[in-house]
């Protein structure tokens, strides 16, 4: 008789090791999907989101975890893989959420990542993938939009061999979608998500801790806040 984890429809998720990618993880295990981790070390100025996400998914009970090397640093093009460029620090919120893209942006990100997860879970016979993106309180990636997710699945119908003999193709589901980051925390909280083992920051201080200042940091802050939750983080400023 098989256990009720190997009796769980597999799943592949999107695994940052930040607040949302472990509050969908906690909601894709209560609606019963055995999770399958990617966690990619994709050039990025640090290994804390790295840690944070092998930590967390041992703790969550992944079916497994993987930490897929590719290097998107050789484009460049975005100050988390490109030492020549500054992280932007102390922006307003307003400005975060209605200004230009900024220089934080990595080209092409989750269009990159969502095709491991398509790949991968073909291979696990998955139909489903999940990933933590929202559309309310982020920096204005456009990758991060519905619209952006459906043309995706459109794709992955056209691309795959589910899609071409007609069976069910990869679905992408992204429950925080339409929520702000608060919205997110509470619903975190009411989960169990740890959220003192989430990294948010993008540019970490020398000594590990995050810097408080970057547009990550900040969305975190005014999170917590606005669900008027203790913020567990120690930020340097």
């Amino acid at each position: 008789m098989k256990s009720e984890a190997e009796s769980a429809r597999p799943a592949v998720i999107l695994f940052s090791g930040g607040i949302d990618s472990a509050t969908v993880a906690c909601v894709a295990q209560k609606q019963g999907f055995a999770l399958h981790g990617l966690t990619f070390r994709y050039g990025q100025r640090h290994e804390r989101e790295v840690e944070a996400a092998r930590s967390l998914a041992r703790a969550m009970g992944f079916s497994s975890h993987q930490v897929l090397e590719i290097d998107l640093g050789a484009f460049g093009g975005s100050a988390l893989t490109d030492r020549a460029l500054a992280v932007p620090k102390g922006r307003d919120e307003a400005r975060i959420a209605c200004g230009p893209i900024p220089e934080t942006y990595v080209p092409a990100r989750n269009t990159i990542f969502l095709a491991f997860a398509l790949g991968f879970a073909e291979v696990l016979g998955a139909e489903d993938a999940f990933i933590g993106v929202n559309a309310l309180d982020y920096s204005g990636y456009p990758d991060c939009r519905p619209e952006y997710l459906r043309a995706f699945e459109a794709m992955a119908k056209l691309a795959t061999r589910a899609g071409v003999e007609g069976r069910r193709p990869l679905r992408v589901h992204a429950p925080l979608i339409d929520k702000t980051k608060a919205q997110i925390i509470r619903w975190g909280i009411d989960l169990g998500v740890d959220h003192s083992s989430t990294w948010s920051c993008y540019d970490p201080t020398p000594g590990g801790r995050p810097c408080g200042a970057c547009d990550s940091c900040i969305l975190r802050k005014k999170g917590f806040r606005e669900a008027g939750a203790a913020d567990p983080t120690p930020y340097a400023t």
